[in-house]
């Protein structure tokens, strides 16, 4: 039976840390390893307890969720690398959602999600898999105003372009939301194969997750 994931809870409510570190507590899955009250505390804490995922409230009174995952993703060619983050938000069309995905978050959740999906979602981000179902990703796309739309779409592509065909088909396809197996049985190809493309589309791109990828699709207009 493998390790427990690792666990890092980031929330300026001390009431919320203690509900998800209960509803956490039934899953043999995950590990709750510590807590932090604000985002200018993360850096100590993952330095402390070494978590595999952060879940990261938004809106803190000090340094937001999203500076605060900028700063910890940054860290990602560091010896020890970086944790996976999973932001927590109460509005699933929030600008500061979208950045905070930019910035290298593996996903966001709900704070009312139950606790089985919050598991799941903690799962996948630590196995390097996206948890935006594509249905996600356009609306959040959709309803957050971006003046810089049509930038983000020339640099997209042209970022893209430095990927070869079967790179791309692979980019596309994270865009779409694809599992590792389900890109394998679109493109007739192993899962390890899967997984060596997606790493060297994350290394050509400049990119530390799946979910940047799938981004830059929707971006380009791809997807």
């Amino acid at each position: 039976m493998s390790a427990p994931i690792r666990v890092l809870l980031v929330d300026d409510d001390a009431l919320v840390r203690s509900a998800l570190t209960m509803m956490l507590a039934g899953s043999p899955a995950v590990r709750v390893v510590g807590e932090a009250s604000d985002g200018d505390e993360v850096p100590a804490a993952v330095q402390e307890h070494r978590p595999d995922v952060v879940l990261m409230d938004i809106r803190m009174p000090r340094l937001d969720g999203l500076t605060a995952t900028e700063r910890l993703r940054a860290r990602r060619d560091g010896p020890d690398g970086a944790p996976e983050v999973i932001v927590l938000t109460t509005f699933d069309a929030d600008d500061q959602v979208m950045h905070a995905l930019r910035a290298g978050a593996g996903g966001f959740l709900l704070k009312d999600t139950p606790p089985a999906e919050i598991v799941r979602a903690i799962e996948l981000v630590a196995a390097g898999e996206a948890m935006l179902s594509p249905g996600v990703t356009r609306r959040l796309i959709d309803r957050v105003t971006d003046p810089a739309a049509d930038d983000r779409k020339a640099q997209a592509l042209a970022a893209l372009a430095e990927l070869t065909d079967r790179e791309l088909e692979v980019a596309v396809a994270l865009g779409r939301g694809a599992s590792n197996a389900e890109i394998g049985a679109e493109l007739f190809m192993s899962v390890a194969t899967v997984k060596a493309h997606v790493s060297r589309v994350l290394q050509k791109l400049d990119r530390n997750n799946r979910v940047q990828i799938a981004l830059l699709a929707h971006d380009a207009g791809l997807v």
